[in-house]
Order: structure tokens, then sequence, then C-alpha cells
């Protein structure tokens, strides 16, 4: 069952009846159960990423969040929320969600705790490092590409309609050498994706890949690209609301007509 508006109930359990002439005076017992209850947070916009991409930097620059920030993975290990507060006062609330690795949609690391909380935000921001990835010595090196085919895939294998919420893709870590070059590559391998899925074993290519409203070049260590990004992600969320705020518009009217 789900409880997500105030006043919704859910049967978990039904109590005994009490003692009666029926029962001999004898109350019966109720029913008796363990209850898992799964909190699952609801966001505007939830930071995507594997492990050491900079999501929680990301957080602490763009909100008055303080995560914990380490140079190894896993140093988030339950959602932060964090609130962008701008200048005409609107809030826009970001939730730094646990690193994903390959294999979280079986349950693997973070696995399905992270994956749940995904779905209750409206839009996703992938993050990801220019520098490519490696999550021990024992795992591939992934490239920036490569990076967010994998991420695609695992929401996609997760939850099919995962991969269909507006999404921005911050490019993070621009002032590490070589991160131009790497970024000129990165952009014309997502302009033409279908050229260089030759790159990825089969299994570990998505069906559909992430079309990405804006892509933005980052630095969490400079602040290079932070106030480009905050703006984008006001945009987009106007621009969602505004799109449900017609539709909302669009059903009403229907409705007028239907019952005249």
């Amino acid at each position: 069952g789900e409880l997500n508006a105030a006043g919704e109930r859910f049967l978990a359990a039904r109590g005994g009846l009490g003692g009666s002439l029926a029962t001999n005076f004898l109350p019966c017992k109720g029913q008796k159960r363990i209850i898992h209850l799964d909190l699952k947070l609801i966001a505007d916009v939830g930071l995507v990423g594997f492990p050491n991409a900079g999501k929680s930097s990301l957080l602490s620059k763009i909100s008055h969040a303080k995560p914990e920030i380490a140079s190894y993975p896993f140093t988030t290990i339950q959602p932060e929320l964090g609130k962008i507060i701008y200048a005409d006062y609107k809030q826009i609330s970001v939730a730094d969600l646990p690193g994903l690795i390959e294999g979280a949609h079986v349950n693997r690391g973070m696995g399905h705790k992270f994956l749940k909380h995904v779905e209750r935000t409206k839009q996703l921001l992938l993050v990801v490092d220019i520098s490519g990835f490696q999550l021990s010595v024992k795992t591939r090196f992934r490239t920036a590409f490569e990076t967010i085919l994998l991420l695609t895939k695992e929401l996609e294998l997760y939850k099919e309609e995962l991969v269909t919420k507006p999404a921005l893709l911050a490019i993070n870590k621009m002032d590490l050498p070589c991160a131009k070059d790497n970024l000129n590559e990165l952009m014309s391998q997502l302009q033409n994706p279908q050229d260089f899925l030759h790159l990825l074993e089969e299994e570990m290519i998505p069906a559909n890949t992430l079309e990405f409203k804006e892509v933005i070049p980052i630095s969490t260590y400079t602040g290079e690209g932070i106030e480009e990004l905050k703006t984008y992600i006001r945009k987009s969320i106007d621009e969602e609301g505004e799109r449900e705020n017609e539709e909302y518009r669009k059903k009403k009217l229907l409705l007028l007509q239907a019952s005249h």
C-alpha cells in the first residue's frame, strides 16, 4: 500500500472481536504482522551519478546543505536534502542521492534503496566526472560518455519511466587538465550517441538514451558554471510547472464542455 496524501488510510492488520455472546465472551485475537515501512523522499530535483562524481560538493555549492564530502566513494549513504533559494525567494529542493554503481537495478551497492528515491523526484540532474570513473582496480574504467549510458541503463532497468523524466546534465571537474579536450569529445558523442554505442558491451546499452534539456560544464572546486546551472534548474522546473498547469486547465475545460 501507499500513503501519499493526508487522510489516506491503509489496513495493515485487523483487530480482534471483543468478547460477546457469539464468542462466549472470550475476546478473539487480532492479526499480528511485521510491517516494513519505506519513507520515499520527495524533491524537485534528484542528483544522479556514480560515486565520487561530485554530487555532495555540488549540493553544498548550490544550497545551504552540509553533506559529508571526502575523496572516497560512498560518502553519501542516505539522501541529503538541500534547497536552492533564488533572489525572488523561490525555493527548489534538491536531493543528493547515494551513488549508483553498475548492477544497482539488481540491488548491488545501495541499489533499490537509492533508486526508490529517484522515483519521487520531479526531474533528474545527472552529475558526471569529465575524466571518467573507476570504482576500484578490479572494475573497468569508464569514460564520461560510457558513464552517462550506464546511468541511463540502471535507471531504465529499475523502472522504464525514470528515463522519461526531464533531465539536465552537469559535467563536473572542469578544472582538471585535459577537461576541455574531453568535453569536446563528449559533446560530439552526445550529439550522435548511436555512432558510439559500440564502446559498450551490448547488455549495457540502454534502449533509449536520455534527452538532456541542457548540458552544463561545471567545477565545484572553482565555482565555474554553478550560477548557470542554478538558472537552468529554475528554468526547467518553471517550464514543467507551466506545462502541468496547461494540462490541468485543458482537463478542466473538457470537463466543463462535457457537463453542458
